[in-house]
């Protein structure tokens, strides 16, 4: 027996498994359970979303022979034709090839009829808006005065292109995009019922690619398995649609945001040797700036420790430029030459309209151009200052700026505390909190700087702490709160803005800047 392909095998035969629609599925099934059935039902959305198949499905509804019902048997030979599409009172039409007023004239002689098998005679007609005037006006006067024993069921991807006397004699649904939500977890459904091994972020990935539309989350998934051999494999879904993670953009990023022109046009040539869709990775790319505007704003949203890292890294006037620039480079990207010069225009531009700093107003983690100008120098044995017994924080909060860390790990290692040091070796601790934002990746730049700073190789543990430790993000933070509270209390004594405050009812709203 041939494959069946999933879009064809897991589509929906009753209400009960549609995907994402409950809104419409209550209404038609209320009115078939109440009776009250309209004569014509004119289905919209875009493709992929049930238009046809909920039609079908109102087929077996309204000729079940077990009667008129919101939960057709599927059993009898009336519900079997019409799965098999062998049911004879059901006319299935594509006005996409049948334009012609001749076509739709030679349809609607047969109208006065009675049924031949079922209660109804019901005529689907797919893609309606591509009828000619002469077809809607042969139509027309059908609408306007149908047999009893007639339904017309019409969908259409584009309602506005119907004339208005088709549209007022209708009865209209609405069909939804499918959420990326929705989607996925029907496609965990599905390789569990197909006994398909499948990884959750691969099917995330594929639900979002389908961009609301199911039928093509199924074809997507369809291709997913046969690049990986019978599995759904996230980074083989990423080849496959030419797509980046959020792991993947994160050295682009940080370097956009150290404003570091050449490892970010760097950064940019690692992922071109991937062959990505530039489109998708801009796209990547505005979606993770998004999730980052909204973690400067409401903190601790983000699930994701790279996003709160990146927050911190910039002021949200910064993300939403490079977003504006993002978005505006993503309409202009087909107009470029070729997909990647035109995303390295986009990157050149966030760095072309960069703030001189990168960083925020609230938590400075990124230590002084002079000092990190200063520590880029390998020390000599002459110049080192003595390992010392005392590993205290605030040591280790004046070490970090003398490393010439930058970025995501500047941002490691000011959520760390010094625990213990000696001449070989140095332990720092990690809040659990913070341990998703450890990788092998930024341990390796914070060993390296490490041993660079003492100039002999050395050692570097980082142990996940599950007490709350003493970091120097937070003496930062606590630093800045005590200003923030004194500028407060000295704005509150000034008359002059006091003055302005019984003048206007105005509040006070005090902002730290740094220099």
């Amino acid at each position: 027996m041939s494959y069946q392909v999933l879009a064809r095998k897991w589509r929906p035969r009753s209400f009960k498994d549609m995907v994402g629609q409950e809104a419409v599925v209550r209404m038609l099934s209320n009115a078939l359970e109440q009776n009250r059935l309209h004569h014509a039902y004119l289905f919209t959305g875009t493709r992929g979303v049930g238009k046809t198949t909920i039609a079908r499905i109102i087929a077996k509804c309204l000729n079940c022979e077990t009667g008129v019902t919101s939960t057709p048997c599927d059993t009898c030979n009336t519900c079997v034709a019409i799965d098999k599409g062998q049911f004879l009172d059901l006319f299935e039409v594509d006005a996409a090839s049948r334009t012609k007023v001749e076509d739709t004239r030679e349809l609607l002689d047969n109208v006065l009829y009675p049924p031949t098998q079922g209660r109804y005679k019901v005529y689907l007609i797919d893609e309606v808006h591509m009828l000619s005037n002469h077809s809607f006006n042969a139509l027309l006067k059908t609408l306007e005065e149908p047999p009893e024993h007639v339904k017309f069921l019409l969908a259409t991807t584009d309602p506005k292109r119907l004339p208005i006397t088709i549209l007022s004699r209708c009865l209209q649904f609405h069909l939804k995009r499918i959420s990326p939500e929705h989607i996925a977890a029907h496609l965990q459904h599905l390789c569990t019922a197909e006994n398909i091994s499948a990884e959750t972020p691969a099917l995330t990935q594929l639900a979002k690619a389908a961009d609301g539309s199911l039928r093509d989350a199924l074809s997507l998934l369809d291709q997913a398995i046969a690049y990986s051999q019978g599995k759904v494999i996230t980074a083989d879904v990423q080849a496959m649609l030419g797509s980046m993670s959020q792991e993947d953009l994160l050295p682009l990023v940080e370097a956009v945001l150290q404003n570091n022109g050449a490892l970010a046009l760097q950064a940019v040539a690692q992922l071109a040797e991937r062959a990505p869709d530039f489109q998708q990775v801009l796209e990547a790319l505005i979606t993770l700036f998004h999730q980052v505007a909204i973690t400067q704003i409401i903190p601790n949203t983000s699930d994701d420790a790279n996003v709160n890292t990146l927050a911190t890294l910039a002021t949200p006037e910064t993300i939403q430029l490079y977003y504006q620039i993002a978005l505006l480079c993503r309409r202009d990207l087909a107009y470029s030459p070729n997909a990647q010069q035109g995303f390295e225009m986009a990157v050149l531009r966030m760095l072309a309209f960069s703030p001189n700093t990168a960083t925020t107003s609230t938590k400075p983690l990124a230590p002084p151009k002079t000092v990190a100008t200063t520590a880029a120098k390998p020390a000599t044995p002459a110049q080192q200052a003595p390992i010392a017994a005392n590993t205290s924080g605030v040591e280790w909060r004046d070490l970090i700026t003398q490393l010439g860390l930058t970025g995501m790990a500047y941002a490691l290692a000011s959520n760390c505390t010094l625990t213990s040091l000696n001449e070989q070796k140095m332990v720092l601790g990690l809040a659990a909190a913070h341990q998703p934002m450890l990788s092998a990746k930024l341990k390796e730049r914070l060993a390296e700087a490490i041993s660079k700073h003492f100039n002999r190789p050395m050692q570097l543990d980082i142990l996940i702490s599950a007490e709350p430790i003493e970091t120097p993000q937070k003496q930062a933070e606590a630093a800045r709160n005590q200003r923030l509270s004194n500028a407060k209390k000295d704005a509150a004594l000034d008359p002059r803005v006091q003055a302005l405050v019984d003048m206007y009812d105005a509040t006070v709203e005090v902002t730290l800047t740094t220099t």
